[in-house]
């Protein structure tokens, strides 16, 4: 049973922020947070084994400070700081992201307004602080994705996500060793129990992370792909929302329909009309992604929707691998014993 948070009364918050060698962003983003217009009850940073003096950063900032003792992965931090908190509302926050001013205000006034909101989460904003190609490529997707989402959410977002305490407590919080995933993999279970998730799309923050290729393609490979595609074949669900839209499903058949078509022409020279299958495969590929394209155009112009085209087929490659690295781990896991 839920807590009613009193009419009026601004539900007291808990901000929780993991951190592993953060010390360049973790500043910026305390110092955002201080300039909430609703403070926090508390800023709980937990330490997950840093080298860098981001805990002093952390208390020069004036935030209370927990350690796991070790690398054990973020998500145990974070288990470790929702223990210690003691505010009616958990709002976790990644250390390379900067809240607005009103953020804590609208996460409050959303779970006063709406008694049986049991989690919230938001988005980045459209101006993301990586200026290479790479992190805005990515940063603008992830925007634009959560853009098109659904209000009622399917997971959780520990970018810029809050749940009530007695919530994430009556799941035993986070769960597992993997230092990626748990928050989606807590959400689709929140959302498998009924409970109500909302997606606010204008509650975005922004989010300062310098991508690179090799962790883009390892996230989306074996922290996304894979995992997203183990909790669908465990419990026979696949929703219709963010990554796994019917348009991001499509997405990912072109482009391995259009790789095997051109490797077929590689390997077994065909009639000079075979070259005209992967020319419509592309096309069909452009025509579904022209939203997407059309929204990086508006933001930051045609050029760049070019030069990042390439990067949503990689995205969309490695998704599709994903898919088959989770479909192997699934029936590896049920052939092996019971523990």
């Amino acid at each position: 049973m839920v807590a009613v948070i009193a009419e009026g009364r601004v539900p007291s918050i808990s901000v929780i922020i993991p951190v592993h060698n953060g010390g360049r962003h973790l500043p910026l983003c305390l110092a955002a947070l201080r300039q909430s217009t609703v403070p926090p009850l508390e800023c709980i940073v937990v330490d997950d084994g840093s080298t860098d003096g981001s805990m002093a950063a952390a208390r020069a900032w004036g935030a209370r400070t927990l350690e796991t003792g070790g690398r054990n992965g973020s998500y145990i931090a974070r288990n470790l700081g929702a223990s210690q908190a003691q505010g009616e509302l958990l709002l976790f926050l990644d250390a390379d992201v900067c809240v607005q001013p009103d953020t804590l205000a609208r996460v409050a006034d959303a779970f006063r307004e709406d008694p049986s909101l049991d989690a919230l989460i938001g988005s980045y904003d459209d101006a993301p602080g990586g200026p290479d190609l790479l992190s805005q490529y990515r940063n603008l997707l992830h925007h634009f994705v959560h853009q098109q989402g659904q209000r009622r959410a399917s997971t959780f977002w520990t970018g810029c996500g809050a749940i009530r305490r007695e919530v994430f407590q009556s799941m035993d919080g986070f769960f597992g060793p993997q230092r990626f995933f748990g928050d989606v993999a807590f959400g689709y279970l929140l959302a498998h129990a009924g409970r109500k998730i909302v997606l606010e799309k204008t509650l975005t923050v922004k989010h300062l992370k310098r991508w690179r290729l090799g962790e883009m393609v390892r996230t989306d490979i074996f922290r996304r792909g894979a995992l997203w595609t183990q909790l669908i074949l465990r419990y026979r669900h696949m929703p219709d929302d963010l990554n796994l839209r019917i348009g991001q499903r499509w997405s990912v058949v072109l482009i391995f329909l259009g790789l095997g078509a051109l490797l077929a022409g590689a390997l077994f020279r065909p009639p000079a009309a075979w070259w005209l299958l992967p020319a419509a495969l592309a096309v069909a590929y452009l025509l579904l992604n022209r939203p997407f394209l059309a929204f990086l155009a508006r933001r930051r112009g045609r050029w760049f929707a070019l030069r990042a085209l390439p990067f949503s087929a990689v995205y969309h490659l490695c998704c599709g691998l994903g898919f088959l690295v989770g479909v192997l781990r699934y029936a590896r896991s049920k052939l092996l014993p019971p523990a």
